[in-house]
């Protein structure tokens, strides 16, 4: 804004006016007063313009409307390409705080395919393979996860938070975005075989740079390197998984490994691949030593969720068929590496959301001490060093509280290291 203008500076003339009067008398002029100039006015601060309110948040709508919206929003608003038919491969959808696929993601991606198919013919859609990838596709992300009032991952979830997006390989950049909103009712999220039988879980950079290229990327940006630099390895890890399922093992396991010795195959879901494979080869002391590196795998990231699964409001271990067997041997190689490693571990219990919050507190406490005690149990050396903790419901991944294989790590033992617990050689 210019400044306001400047008033004018005047001087006054000691000129008298006489009175025309009878006698009058002149005399001497005044003198001259000199008024100082004005003072300048500043320039008036800019007026900020008011804030634009954030957009309201989708409404939640069905989960196959929702879907469906997301995938037309999606395929129309992307540019044209500039070959036809546009190539597009899908990198599985995953839950946006676990990584995990689940029969839910597994049915959206069904959906895109079959909406793309019938209204935009202009896109050929091809599974995420090495091959595909050599042609520099465009490319289809997305998150579906369980959310509250607010929006957020945490507190008791009401509806489900559903995040597409499409990338350019070869222009680097993401084309197009949607978002939705699905009920929480008719949803099948159990996760899928290969996720299902995953013993560990860790938060894994290679999911984080997958959910952070979908949720914090708008239309324009660069595709995150990060993303860009796990998509060889996420294409022979879909392939690994395919032949799991389908039960080829021995095809599985080799994939697993060739996707290890990939710059990006570090994964969780590559480590939990391998020990799962051995598992159903039989090849009992491959699995040991498997597991094993599982365990290092989520030490060296400072957080290792195991699923021991407890009979309902019962500390003792339930028998399961993936499972039978194994605690055993899990427990053993959790305290043989911790022990190794010189760490002080916190046991931390955590249950769903069910029941009363004083009772699963109580429950998960006592959970996280049974924990402790076998493994003090299998190496002297932890002892005193090891906590027991409970959470109770508080720190839901899942948080829809269906106490079934869709939110079983709501019921998992978590165990961290201590900082600073090694040096002083003791908690």
């Amino acid at each position: 804004m210019s400044d306001m203008p400047r008033f004018s500076r005047r001087s006054v003339n000691g000129a008298l006016v006489c009175a025309l009067t009878a006698g009058c008398v002149s005399t001497p002029p005044a003198p001259s007063i000199a008024i100082p100039p004005a003072a300048t006015v500043p320039p008036a601060a800019p007026v900020p313009e008011p804030a634009s309110a954030p957009p309201p948040p989708p409404p939640i709508l069905n989960f196959q409307e929702a879907v469906t919206n997301a995938t037309r929003q999606v395929f129309a608003t992307a540019p044209a390409a500039g070959t036809l038919p546009a190539i597009v491969v899908i990198d599985p959808l995953v839950d946006g705080v676990t990584g995990y696929q689940s029969r839910a993601t597994e049915s959206i991606q069904s959906r895109i395919i079959a909406v793309a198919k019938k209204e935009f013919p202009q896109y050929s859609i091809q599974p995420i393979t090495a091959e595909s990838l050599r042609a520099q596709p465009r490319f289809l992300i997305g998150t579906f996860t369980p959310i509250n009032a607010d929006l957020k991952p945490t507190g008791e979830r009401e509806s489900y938070w559903f995040c597409l997006v499409m990338g350019d390989l070869s222009t680097g950049k993401i084309v197009a975005k949607a978002v939705a909103r699905a009920q929480l009712d008719g949803v099948d999220s159990s996760p899928t075989t290969a996720f299902s039988d995953s013993p560990i879980w860790t938060e894994d950079p290679s999911i984080q740079a997958y959910v952070a290229t979908c949720k914090g990327s708008k239309v324009g940006d660069a595709i995150k390197p990060e993303y860009l630099d796990g998509l060889l390895a996420a294409a022979l890890v879909r392939e690994a998984d395919s032949a799991y399922v389908e039960g080829r093992y021995a095809e599985a396991l080799d994939l697993f490994r060739t996707a290890r010795q990939n710059p990006a195959g570090e994964q969780l879901r590559v480590y939990n691949g391998i020990y799962l494979s051995l598992v159903k080869l039989g090849r009992s002391d491959e699995a040991v030593t498997a597991f094993g590196d599982l365990v290092t795998y989520g030490l060296q990231r400072r957080r290792l969720a195991v699923k021991f699964l407890f009979r309902p409001g019962s500390v003792r271990l339930a028998a399961d068929t993936m499972t039978s067997g194994n605690y055993d041997m899990w427990i053993e190689e959790i305290a043989s590496r911790a022990a190794s490693r010189q760490m002080c571990i916190q046991i931390t219990g955590h249950t769903s959301p069910t029941g009363p919050a004083a009772l699963n507190d109580r429950l998960s406490l006592l959970r996280a001490e049974y924990i402790q005690s076998r493994l003090e149990s299998d190496d002297a050396r932890l002892r005193k060093r090891t906590l027991a903790a409970g959470k109770g419901s508080r720190e839901n991944l899942i948080g829809t509280g269906r106490d079934d294989a869709s939110d079983m790590l709501d019921r998992r033992v978590e165990l961290n290291p201590i900082e600073g617990c090694a040096d002083a050689g003791h908690v």
